[in-house]
């Protein structure tokens, strides 16, 4: 039997674990309608308008700003390219020069990039950042919030890419690092198909406006 001074060592050990695994500068989610399924050990997935999902809210202290929220509801009607990644893994760090010449193409045209900072201590991410000039914002999340609220999504797929279309759904998935001979036609393929849906949005209205022609 334990006793009772056992068990009062045991929950103050419990407690502070807890406490060390949900810090107040981690990431906050929620869930979307996405679940994702990898068959036969593919790294590049397409969906189609009819079967994406969504993704939840993903928002977080900037990486070298954490007095400052970045929020993926902020880019409402955009399409997001975001990127997993961690200044402790060798993958990423190869990759970031190719998302920044990506970044300096798509973002131009109406894309925004969010990085998701994995698993860094403590300053490591926002000295990294810094030292590669990334030209776009990303959320601090050491706790990995944000890649464990994807659901089947896996947990040691770092680097990965996910693009969102306007609506804020999974078009694009690359499992490991992505390059820009790859990133920047699939992106620019959906802001036109963005464009065409605005511009498919405006004709009837253009329509009613003009004067009859009987």
């Amino acid at each position: 039997m334990i006793s009772r001074d056992r068990w009062a060592i045991l929950i103050a050990t419990f407690t502070f674990v807890l406490a060390g695994c949900s810090t107040g500068s981690d990431a906050t989610v929620s869930n979307g309608g996405f679940v994702f399924t990898s068959p036969g050990g593919r790294t590049d997935f397409a969906y189609p308008t009819g079967e994406r999902g969504a993704v939840g809210e993903l928002s977080g202290p900037q990486v070298g700003a954490n007095q400052t929220t970045v929020a993926l509801s902020a880019y409402r009607g955009k399409v997001v390219v975001v990127n997993f990644w961690g200044a402790w893994c060798p993958a990423c760090r190869a990759e970031t020069d190719t998302l920044i010449v990506a970044s300096n193409i798509l973002q131009p045209l109406g894309a925004q990039f969010l990085g998701l900072d994995i698993k860094d201590v403590a300053g490591a991410g926002a000295a990294y950042q810094t030292q590669k000039g990334m030209p776009y914002p990303s959320i601090e999340d050491p706790g990995m919030r944000t890649l464990l609220s994807i659901r089947g999504f896996p947990s040691g797929a770092i680097p990965s890419t996910i693009v969102l279309d306007q609506e804020h759904r999974i078009a694009r998935i690359w499992l490991g690092p992505v390059t820009d001979t790859e990133l920047v036609p699939a992106v620019k393929q959906l802001i036109a198909e963005q464009q065409s849906a605005e511009t498919e949005q405006q004709s009837p209205a253009t329509e009613q406006q003009s004067p009859a022609t009987r």
